[in-house]
């Protein structure tokens, strides 16, 4: 696949790192997308409520309580997260508009974590989450890749409910179609 630069994004993957290529591809195919289809998803609420969920867990989780790690040690918690935060912050902005702060806010993000020079010996940092208790660095990290990997997988179900009526008999081989059980 080609993108807006001109070059094939598989080229572009193999010279950069993994980090930073998933959101900026997930946001790509969404405002990339043709009229088609598109316009069911415009300000859709619940994809509304996961970009802005994600944006406020890009300015105010990953890269402060990193910093709190690395600076402070669990001499300083955390701050608690605020789960209602998205909805004040979103509120009024476009779906296009939220896309394009996450994206932002990830570059930002990736640029900081960049320039923490994080080594080996530094992932066993601790810090005090909240709810937790002493937590590590690694930890936090690993947590901020699968909870975005989460809400991934999130996106692409709702996005995948518009579909569930036109597929027809495949959907008996389509489970992201079915309800999710428990959880």
């Amino acid at each position: 696949m080609v993108g807006r630069s001109g070059s094939s994004r598989g080229a572009r993957s193999r010279r950069s790192s993994g980090r930073g290529r998933t959101p900026r591809g997930g946001v790509g195919r969404r405002r990339g997308a043709g009229a088609e289809g598109r316009e069911d998803l415009v300000d859709h609420g619940p994809l509304r409520d996961i970009v802005g969920h994600l944006i406020h867990g890009e300015r105010t989780d990953w890269i402060p309580r990193a910093r709190i790690i690395i600076a402070e040690g669990h001499s300083t918690t955390f701050e608690p997260y605020d789960r209602s935060a998205q909805f004040r912050a979103s509120d009024g902005k476009s779906l296009d508009d939220l896309l394009q702060e996450f994206a932002n806010a990830r570059v930002e993000s990736l640029s900081a974590l960049t320039s923490l020079s994080i080594t080996t010996e530094m992932l066993s940092l601790t810090g005090q989450h909240p709810a937790f208790g002493t937590v590590t660095l690694a930890q936090l990290l690993a947590t901020w890749v699968t909870h975005d990997l989460g809400h991934m997988a999130q996106v692409a179900r709702v996005m995948a409910t518009h579909c569930r009526d036109a597929v027809g008999p495949w959907r008996a081989y389509l489970p992201i179609l079915e309800p999710r059980s428990g959880a």
